[in-house]
């Protein structure tokens, strides 16, 4: 009898450490799931993250390559200025002819009126 029970608590014994095993399992089971579920949504993250900063790189690229045309540009154009020596060359000319005492098609009028009327 006593080795009866013996076995019995035994087994009562085993069918407990098989419930704490299963549910220990299932918990596990549970805690994997959640992390893979993680571990997708972040994947999609990064995923879109990625795409993003391609796309951001792809746009600075072309706005860098933008500005090498334009700085290419002005440089060609930049040939076409006049230099200093040329600059300082005509306003030479320009003091020495000094425009500002020409006289004008009406001042010439009124002077020889002035002239008719003596």
């Amino acid at each position: 009898m006593e080795q009866q029970i013996d076995t019995s608590n035994v087994l009562i014994d085993l069918n407990t450490r098989i419930r704490v095993l299963e549910e220990k399992n299932n918990l596990l089971r549970e805690k994997v799931l959640i992390v893979n579920q993680n571990m997708v949504e972040e994947y999609k993250k990064l995923l879109q993250e990625i795409r993003t900063i391609n796309s951001d790189v792809r746009e600075i690229k072309e706005d860098v390559q933008n500005l090498r045309d334009m700085a290419r540009h002005i440089i060609k154009e930049s040939s076409n200025f006049a230099r200093k020596d040329s600059v300082l060359v005509l306003e030479k000319y320009i003091n020495i002819w000094n425009p500002m005492n020409f006289t004008t098609e009406q001042d010439v009028i009124k002077i020889m009126e002035h002239q008719k009327k003596r």
